[in-house]
């Protein structure tokens, strides 16, 4: 049975190519809200660190009605890290909205998300985004998208897609590229009702409702969203879950929630093709299937791309430990990092033979990194490992994981990137004009190419170079690749640095502390600018005496420190270092502090070798 009365749709994009801020568009036009100009601008990155970094993590369910439809809109993160939020999401919907900037095209993500959409069978819709722009050329990314279609492979039904334009920002949609003043998103909302697909479900048959997501409120506990894909579900109801291994546990609903606007609208009954989210079920976990109490029948899980990147996550044993945070042993680090795998499908955490020590795997160093953030802005102190790729053994022989690397390059830039990119075994695939002035380079590197290569590309193109990287399966390993070539700064004795002491640090690199900061004996302050590690005494002060010199009383003069972000500190962190993680400092530490201790291992290495 057809439901003529809702649609379910997801927005798909590159990262900043403004789907969160279409989606702001037609909740301001879609009539629910008294004073649409009271809503936030890109009201559904709600997280501080979706606010902070301009991207969506997390993705979000939303509703709006247009002509007696209800329109279930889900937006998506666009990174390839939090591709597994993308995976799951887009089992619940018909169709998908691609967002693509007029100006740039379509993108490394654009491709990624495409990718997915196409795979599942969805039927998109092209908006091009920010035709106010200047610079935007409809005609050409018009074109560019028709490709991609072509080139990954899509149905003919899928290659049959409307094409609007549109300015979100202005909230303005058109079927030609020249949009009209005073215009609004009625196009847009046509064309969803015209070709999404209805959803499709006997609401009389047994109930099943696959879980894609879980969140958790303070009165009704653990809640289960997802789409019925048959039957229906009322408060007060008896259901089974039917776990991963095939068990069935029987529990009772309490609410039934749908959305509109930004709200949960509590419901009396949702059938077949509802997205809703559904209280009361405890134990229920993503992937699940919440089935009819009598004839409980599963549903295919959902499948996600494995891990390519870990880290070992353990308690912090630095001597300033406990000082900042309010969550501190491995009790609390396992309660929270076994409550993020349950919702986080794209994560592992497992046991190491350490009990204090958790390996934590993840897509990327920014879907780690985000956790971390958010561990640390919760108030866990912890320590963690330089990320490592994650290897496995195939038919002929050790497989890595391999990145499709794309990068934007002012044409002076060209030769030191390329040159960046040698030692990390990087194989150029192409290179061309990416528009004025501008030069296109794409390769195939090793995931262990990339980490750390970051900061150095910025450095290497001034801040103009712009990176995206896309995950392209895996290939044969191909050898030891360098750390950093400069060594580390490390702190000689606990104590509080002194501008006298810095100032003849400076001199041998990069400092990453300030005069007045509290410092620990195998702490690193900074980047040597050699390659071995140096330690140095950066609280000594001035030795007193009676004497007076011409200079004596000039100011010293402190090139301002390298800030570390937990960012910043996994790209530099080797692999002898630990990043100390705390709500208020981040800190790279040698894993063995004692300088002695230190020294006599590294002979030993040495000797081995």
């Amino acid at each position: 049975m057809k439901r003529t009365d809702l649609r379910n749709i997801a927005i798909i994009a590159h990262v900043d190519h403004g789907k969160t801020t279409l989606v702001d568009s037609m909740l301001k036009q879609s009539g629910i809200f008294r004073d649409p100009s009271q809503l936030a601008e890109r009201v559904l990155d709600s997280n501080d660190l979706e606010r902070e970094r301009g991207i969506t993590i997390l993705a979000k369910t939303t509703a709006v009605t247009y002509r007696g439809v209800t329109i279930n809109i889900v937006d998506t993160p666009g990174h390839a890290d939090f591709g597994g939020e993308v995976e799951r999401i887009l089992s619940m919907v018909d169709g998908a909205l691609l967002v693509v900037d007029a100006t740039e095209g379509p993108m490394p993500q654009t491709r990624y998300v495409l990718q997915k959409a196409l795979g599942a069978g969805l039927h998109p819709i092209v908006v091009l985004n920010k035709m106010d722009r200047e610079g935007a050329r409809p005609r050409e990314v018009a074109d560019q998208v028709l490709e991609l279609f072509i080139d990954l492979e899509a149905s003919d039904s899928q290659l049959d897609f409307p094409l609007l334009y549109a300015s979100a920002k202005t909230g303005v949609a058109a079927r030609e590229p020249e949009l009209p003043a005073g215009g609004t998103l009625a196009p847009l909302f046509d064309a969803i009702l015209e070709h999404i697909p209805c959803p499709e479900g006997d609401p009389d048959a047994p109930l099943q409702l696959l879980v894609t997501t879980l969140e958790h409120d303070d009165y009704l506990g653990r809640m289960a969203i997802g789409r019925i894909r048959r039957g229906r579900i009322t408060p007060n109801q008896m259901v089974a879950v039917v776990r991963h291994d095939g068990s069935v546990v029987r529990g009772r609903v309490t609410k039934v929630f749908g959305r509109l606007g930004l709200s949960r609208v509590e419901l009396q009954e949702a059938r077949a093709g509802d997205i809703v989210t559904v209280a009361g079920l405890e134990g229920v976990g993503i992937g699940e299937t919440i089935a009819d109490a009598d004839r409980p029948e599963a549903l295919p899980p959902i499948t996600v791309d494995e891990p390519t990147l870990t880290i070992l996550l353990g308690v912090n044993t630095s001597p300033f430990a406990g000082q900042d945070g309010t969550y501190v042993t491995s009790r609390h680090l396992r309660e929270r990092l076994w409550r993020e795998a349950e919702r986080n499908v794209a994560l592992r955490v497992e046991e190491t033979e350490d009990p204090e020590v958790f390996r934590v795997s993840g897509r990327g160093e920014l879907h780690l990194g985000i956790l971390l953030e958010q561990m640390r802005r919760e108030g866990y102190e912890m320590e963690v490992s330089k990320p490592e790729v994650i290897l496995q053994e195939g038919p002929d022989g050790l497989q890595e994981p391999m990145e499709r690397l794309f990068l934007d390059v002012p044409d002076e830039y060209v030769g030191p990137v390329i040159e960046l990119l040698g030692p990390r075994r990087a194989e150029m695939v192409s290179m061309g004009p990416a528009g004025p002035g501008q030069t296109r380079l794409e390769f195939r590197v090793p995931a262990r190419g990339l980490l750390g290569f970051r900061s150095a590309f910025v450095n290497a193109t001034r801040g103009y170079g712009i990176m995206n990287h896309l995950f392209d399966g895996y290939g044969p390993y191909l050898g030891p690749i360098p750390e950093s070539p400069r060594g580390a700064l490390v702190a000689l004795e606990t104590g509080t640095t002194t501008s006298y002491a810095l100032d003849n640090a400076q001199e041998r690199g990069t400092l990453f502390v300030g005069p007045g900061v509290p410092v620990y004996a195998g702490m690193v302050v900074g980047e040597n600018s050699r390659p071995q590690d140096l330690e140095l005494n950066v609280c000594r002060k001035k030795h007193v005496t009676n004497m007076r010199s011409s200079t004596a009383d000039e100011a010293v003069r402190l090139t301002p420190p390298r800030v570390l972000t937990l960012d910043l500190a996994l790209e530099y962190v080797k692999s002898d270092e630990l990043v100390e993680i705390t709500p208020h400092h981040i800190r790279l530490r040698k894993a063995q502090l004692d300088s002695l201790t230190r020294k006599r291992e590294r002979k030993e290495r040495e000797a081995a070798l």
